[in-house]
């Protein structure tokens, strides 16, 4: 993501890589360039013809003839309408299944990305590379690459065509080709950071609307409508203006290409027809098909630049793209050992772990916890305990020392089969646009919608889920939105239920709810831990105390451990005084 671009006007290494990904569909790209190369070579018949008819009809002045060459001319337009529908066709489908193939493989690159990267990147950001730019690098292939092609065939072909013809005429219809290109090659280095700057304000424009559509609440709550109103428009304003550049460079040179096309036409006009007078062997039908190939050479060479910037898009967009698939920000993922029905003993050995370096959240900690048990885990905000959650899962690597389950580190377990033995429900429930049964299942196929109905029976959800339309089939909408916060903590453990973990976790899962949800998931906990290693973190002190074991940390260390019961003993202990203060507030209330 942080990868510089090139700045060069055109990054052959860059399009290579996207080119080397329609390796896969050779029959289509041949008959693509089969319909390129047949349409320059026909496109270049058609003046030729018009010559000859010319030619004939002044000469012999014969109907008949001159039927043939325009049913002739008809039929080589039709040929060539055929070869550019093929071509378009073909172009577009190669184009659609390039990006098919490397959103494909963007996107499996970041399902395996550690969480690190998504703490530092921005979701807009990497919405902007998975859709929007892998769009950019399609439309380069159909209408940049294929059209580009096409374009400089037909172009040198009809030079040729048109050397053979007159020499004289076609050096004179030349003359200001040069001029032409230089044009296009200024154009096209100054439209390279024109387009760069446009992909990165259309990245920061969808990075903005959909942290702030995703926070609208927050924005609401506190009146911000007015600030992010601004800010909105300051990013809009630098949007337009990276566009209203490259606007600019446009409304010059194309200008400059017409008065070039028209200055030749002129030439071969004034040339022509000075011959004409002079009775040298030039033919009114040989100007006219001379002024037909003019246009048929400098209208391709406009369209070049404007289609080189197509693919120049294109390759900034794919130097994004494959910004992000080059990353390597992925979980080691070595490990041999498959975990199947694990006991549940987890060990922690001296473990450091830091998030930024230098900046360590987890200094040297040490503890165990047996098979079957439930340990809780309690400590001020920052202390660590979540951090611990997302190690067992190896969501980070740690710095330093070890982290074991059933004696075996985690590093040599197959990454996925460890995971699919811990289940957890955490304070902020994510539920996806889908119905709640999906929601539960996840759509795994091994979890039998009667599973889930008994296990909904068991924790004692399952008559508030068919109070809900639908029931099981409701669909909660985007992120929950038609659940409340408790609700969704309830479909969250009857989700870590269905999954029958050997380990489970419960991160602060009773912190937002009222007393009434509150209950019901007390009730949920006590089932799903039983006969399962359980973590529970919580800030709430009375949903622990049946804990068989408390860790206490503060800033990264563990300060305390025991029972409840032990733990109140201790004079002056963290416990002990955190225990008091929260029920002295209690009383106070």
């Amino acid at each position: 993501m942080s990868k510089k671009e090139s700045g060069k006007a055109f990054d052959a290494k860059i399009f290579m890589r996207i080119l080397g990904f329609a390796k896969s569909y050779k029959i289509h790209f041949i008959i693509a360039t089969f319909a390129v190369i047949a349409t320059a070579f026909l496109s270049a018949y058609r003046p030729y013809l018009l010559k000859e008819a010319v030619a004939d009809f002044t000469t012999n002045k014969s109907e008949a003839t001159l039927l043939d060459y325009t049913l002739l001319m008809l039929a080589v337009l039709i040929a060539e309408v055929v070869l550019q529908v093929l071509f378009i066709y073909f172009a577009n489908w190669i184009g659609q299944h390039i990006i098919k193939d490397m959103r494909t493989k963007i996107f499996r690159q970041i399902l395996q990305f550690k969480m690190s990267y998504f703490d530092t990147t921005s979701v807009g950001r990497l919405v902007t590379r998975v859709v929007s730019d892998i769009e950019t690098i399609a439309s380069s292939f159909s209408q940049g690459l294929f059209m580009i092609i096409s374009d400089i065939l037909k172009m040198l072909v009809v030079v040729v065509v048109m050397f053979l013809m007159n020499w004289q005429l076609a050096s004179i219809a030349i003359a200001v080709l040069p001029i032409l290109i230089y044009a296009t090659k200024l154009f096209q280095i100054a439209i390279k950071s024109t387009f760069q700057e446009v992909r990165t304000q259309v990245a920061e424009l969808n990075g903005f609307v959909q942290e702030r559509v995703t926070g609208m609440k927050i924005v609401q709550l506190f009146s911000r409508e007015k600030i992010e109103y601004k800010k909105f428009m300051e990013i809009n304003d630098k949007h337009k203006k990276a566009h209203v550049k490259a606007v600019w460079y446009y409304s010059i040179f194309f200008p400059v290409a017409e008065i070039l096309s028209s200055i030749a036409i002129g030439l071969l006009v004034w040339f022509g027809g000075l011959q004409s007078v002079n009775n040298v062997n030039v033919e009114p039908g040989e100007i006219m098909s001379f002024i037909m190939m003019t246009q048929m050479l400098f209208r391709p060479l406009r369209q070049i630049a404007d289609k080189f910037n197509t693919l120049q898009m294109g390759i900034v967009s794919g130097e994004r793209v494959f910004g992000v698939m080059d990353t390597k920000s992925s979980i080691d993922k070595n490990g041999t050992i498959f975990a199947n029905n694990l006991q549940g003993k987890i060990e922690f050995k001296d473990v450091l772990f830091s998030y930024i370096k230098d900046e360590e959240v987890l200094k040297g900690i040490s503890f165990h916890v047996e098979k079957g048990q439930t340990v809780a885990i309690v400590g001020a905000t920052g202390a660590g305990k979540s951090t611990i959650i997302n190690l067992i899962n190896r969501f980070y690597e740690i710095d330093a020392g070890t982290i074991c389950v059933d004696g075996v580190s985690v590093k040599d377990y197959e990454i996925n089969s460890l995971r699919n033995q811990i289940a957890v429900v955490l304070q902020d429930v994510f539920l996806f646009s889908d119905s709640i049964l999906n929601n539960i299942t996840l759509k795994d196929e091994n979890i039998t919608f009667k599973e889930v109905e008994a296990a909904a029976k068991q924790i004692g959800i399952h008559d508030f889920i068919m109070t809900l339309p639908n029931g099981y089939h409701y669909n909660v909408k985007e992120r929950g939105a038609m659940l409340s916060s408790g609700q969704r903590q309830l479909i969250a453990f009857l989700r870590a239920y269905v999954s029958k973990p050997s380990i489970l976790i419960l991160d602060e899962a009773t912190s937002s709810v009222d007393s009434y949800a509150e209950q019901m998931i007390q009730f949920a906990t006590d089932t799903i831990t039983k006969g399962r290693t359980s973590i529970v973190i919580a800030h709430r002190l009375a949903t622990i105390q049946k804990a068989d074991k408390i860790i206490v940390m503060d800033k990264g260390f563990i300060v305390e451990e025991g029972t409840h019961k032990q733990l109140l003993k201790k004079v002056d202990g963290y416990y002990k005084n955190l225990y008091e203060k929260q029920f002295s507030n209690l009383d106070v209330v």
